[in-house]
């Protein structure tokens, strides 16, 4: 187990507003919050990305890019294009969704090339990239396969879950993806996690990022926790 501070377990949460219909004046909300609270990120669509550099310049909240979302199915070109104009745009960290009909059809060159070349446009930039799984459509040999692919390519993170799929986050897929990419990979958790007790349980799991729309009812209870054990840091 390990003691965390309230403020080294806020730097765990990419706070997230990935909706289709988020206004200005949402993305706004949620950059003040995610300064106010010292979050890690914020978790935007990619058309988000300028808005949320401005509004989050001078503070240390990374804005978070999704790329292909929530679906995966483009090019790797238009996945290339969409990585490089965000970056442009003031993004400093990447998520991008894999190309699923190309992993159900194993062509994991496929999958590596793509993942290949959207790593190394982050790591141009000094960018952090976020490699989203899907795990609710994929089998354990599927994840296994894509685990083994981004140990030997090494994106930052590897994601569960897009949050838009069937399921998000489980604690066995995230057990599962940090034994086969152990220290070489981060794994971020996303998709479900709304309070504090799983968030806990993400993070003793494996998972070092933990994406949420859910970020500051978990802080609010981690927070109340201290409180009543009249402590200052909580072990997981």
């Amino acid at each position: 187990m390990k003691s965390y501070s309230l403020l080294e377990l806020s730097k765990f949460i990419d706070h997230t507003n990935l909706k289709p219909d988020a206004t200005t004046a949402m993305m706004e909300k949620l950059c003040k919050e995610a300064s106010d609270y010292n979050f890690k990120m914020v978790a935007i669509n990619q058309v988000q990305s300028k808005l949320c550099a401005e509004l989050l310049k001078g503070t240390k909240v990374d804005i978070g890019a999704a790329i292909a979302f929530p679906l995966g199915q483009t090019t790797i070109e238009s996945k290339c294009f969409e990585t490089q104009n965000a970056i442009e745009n003031g993004a400093t960290e990447i998520d991008y969704v894999i190309n699923i009909t190309e992993l159900k059809a194993k062509n994991l060159k496929y999958i590596e090339d793509e993942m290949t070349q959207i790593v190394s446009i982050c790591r141009k930039h000094n960018v952090i990239s976020k490699v989203i799984f899907e795990n609710c459509y994929l089998t354990e040999e599927e994840k296994i396969a894509l685990c083994k692919i981004a140990v030997q390519v090494k994106p930052d993170f590897i994601k569960t879950s897009t949050g838009f799929g069937p399921s998000g986050a489980t604690l066995a897929d995230v057990e599962l993806m940090k034994s086969y990419v152990g220290d070489t990979v981060r794994v971020k958790a996303a998709g479900g996690i709304r309070n504090a007790e799983t968030f806990k349980k993400m993070i003793a799991a494996g998972a070092e990022r933990i994406g949420t729309s859910a970020g500051i009812a978990i802080i609010e209870e981690l927070k109340q926790e201290l409180k009543n054990r009249q402590k200052s840091t909580i072990e997981i």
